[in-house]
């Protein structure tokens, strides 16, 4: 059975996981972009970019655990684009341009229905309107015998916490404050929902913990 895994998540010590004031010339809202210093300068991260060089050690092993053993992706409609409401035509295709990072299936939350899109590189979006169960459904089965990541954006996984679908959580937490925007642990009681800290490694630029979903015993 495929685990549904959050991985590369980075969030604000304050607990956000994007800044205020989103939109197309600010995807990840304001000071978004600093949340994530931890990760730009990585090989991973560089080499999804075309570039050969990048920073090695915890922060890169992190940034490459993430995409080993993905099936498939999930992500809500914020993390794919700025469009609200009913889609007005297929021109828009996501933040990455014509090859994105994914190159497997990837499953878009949204109400509004749309035909799937097909990008280079192996990666196809698909548009699921039937609820985050029904999304898992379907990526777990495109999956295989792989896992499922689960991208985001914070209102998205809140909904899979919520539920106990996650089983495995990578949050890296920037020593920064934004003091507003997309909170992701509010009002949420990880204890209650079988959540513990299993793993918690501070680097200069993050500190990187892990959360795991404890099995129940029969």
């Amino acid at each position: 059975m495929p685990k549904l895994c959050v991985n590369a998540f980075s969030i604000s010590l304050d607990g956000y996981g994007a800044g205020a004031d989103q939109g197309s010339d600010n995807p990840l809202g304001k000071g978004g972009e600093d949340l994530h210093q931890w990760l730009f300068p990585t090989r991973t991260f560089r080499r999804m970019s075309g570039k050969d060089v990048g920073t090695t050690g915890i922060d890169d092993d992190f940034a490459a655990k993430g995409f080993e053993n993905v099936g498939a992706w999930i992500m809500g409609r914020n993390m794919f684009g700025p469009v609200r409401g009913p889609w007005p035509d297929e021109s828009w295709t996501g933040w990455w341009g014509d090859n994105p990072p994914y190159h497997v299936p990837v499953f878009v939350l949204t109400h509004h229905a749309r035909p799937s899109v097909e990008m280079e590189g192996g990666t196809v979006f698909h548009f699921v309107t039937d609820g985050i169960e029904a999304a898992l459904a379907r990526a777990a089965e495109a999956a295989g015998s792989r896992d499922v990541r689960l991208g985001g954006g914070a209102a998205t996984i809140r909904q899979y916490l919520n539920a106990r679908l996650i089983d495995e959580m990578h949050v890296a937490v920037a020593p920064i404050l934004l003091g507003g925007g997309e909170p992701l642990f509010a009002g949420i009681d990880l204890p209650a929902l079988g959540y513990e800290v299993t793993e918690h490694v501070p680097t200069h630029d993050a500190t990187h913990v892990v959360l795991s979903k404890r099995r129940v015993s029969l």
